[in-house]
């Protein structure tokens, strides 16, 4: 089955390490790589632009983990970049791998939308507002005070919108999610969420939250992040698959997705500790669903939802 991965945080480690490389790395070092990609059938791919926190705040290091991204991923031989549903269809029609651009966070923009316009330019086709902090557009999952959006922060859905660029709301708080549920005219999504009823963690979503991506043809992606899965030491994919059986249970079949955040953990599900273990959780999800719904997880919603949310042009 064809694979779709919403969220991975290679970017972050390529930008911290310049003795990393993509296609294959030591041992340890990069979840994601070109040649565990391949081996997991793996169609598109989400990069993730996250700036460690002793370098956030500027342009510079986005505009790097871009350069990263170009010089690293996309020098691949298979590797495609995709910015529009066109660029998606050539990867599924020719057996490339896609390449997508997202950023987590847009602390480096400084409330500019123009930035935002060139980064529009420079390849961003998905964007979370924040981290697990506040910044000059909303507060995050991690904030106490639980803040909204900002005002500068609700120009920012409007020029999203008019870009489309997918506004992914998996950090933030959830006044802030309510905010820019409320706020887009657009469909939103989780790109590395589970369900709080499941595991109460402030990273997951309240049954509400789902409810309402379902409501706005969303997605959720499901992800492998050991303690939002569980809160066990030790945690098997019968955990995860706990989370896809109550997103389904409230209408959700058709909005689920993966976001395994691969790389951005120091610390993995067993036997889901990168790309090429994938095949564990595909039978994983046979022994329960049909073969149909299998694949809508691991692909077809998602898939579904770039076609029609992607730009065309």
């Amino acid at each position: 089955m064809k694979v779709v991965d919403f969220h991975c945080d290679v970017l972050c480690k390529l930008l911290i390490d310049e003795d990393l490389t993509f296609q294959s790395s030591k041992p340890g070092s990069l979840d994601v790589t070109y040649e565990r990609l391949k081996a997991a059938g793996t169609v598109l791919q989400t990069f993730a632009i996250y700036i460690p926190q002793s370098m956030n705040g500027r342009l510079e290091p986005i505009l790097e983990s871009v350069d990263r991204f170009h010089q690293l991923v996309l020098a691949c031989e298979d590797m495609e970049w995709v910015r529009t549903a066109q660029d998606l269809e050539f990867c599924i029609s020719n057996g490339k791998i896609g390449a997508l651009l997202s950023l987590e966070g847009v602390d480096g923009l400084q409330g500019q939308m123009p930035l935002l316009r060139i980064l529009h330019q420079l390849g961003i086709r998905a964007a979370g507002l924040t981290w697990n902090h506040a910044n000059w557009a909303a507060d995050g999952a991690m904030e106490p005070r639980g803040g909204g959006l900002t005002s500068a922060g609700r120009l920012l859905v409007e020029e999203c919108n008019k870009l489309d660029i997918l506004l992914d709301v998996s950090h933030l708080s959830e006044r802030a999610f309510w905010d820019v549920a409320e706020h887009s005219q657009k469909p939103i999504l989780a790109s590395h969420s589970n369900a709080r009823a499941i595991c109460d963690h402030p990273r997951n979503l309240s049954d509400a939250q789902i409810e309402k991506l379902i409501a706005k043809q969303g997605l959720i992606g499901i992800t492998f992040v050991p303690w939002f899965v569980s809160h066990a030491d030790e945690v098997p994919i019968d955990d995860l698959l706990r989370h896809i059986e109550h997103i389904c249970e409230i209408g959700g079949e058709e909005h689920i997705m993966l976001g395994s955040d691969f790389d951005g953990i120091d610390r993995h599900m067993q036997n889901l500790s990168h790309p090429g273990e994938l095949a564990a959780l595909q039978e994983a999800l046979l022994k329960r669903y049909t073969e149909q719904q299998t694949e809508q997880f691991m692909s077809g919603n998602a898939l579904r939802f770039l076609r029609k949310n992607l730009p065309f042009s």
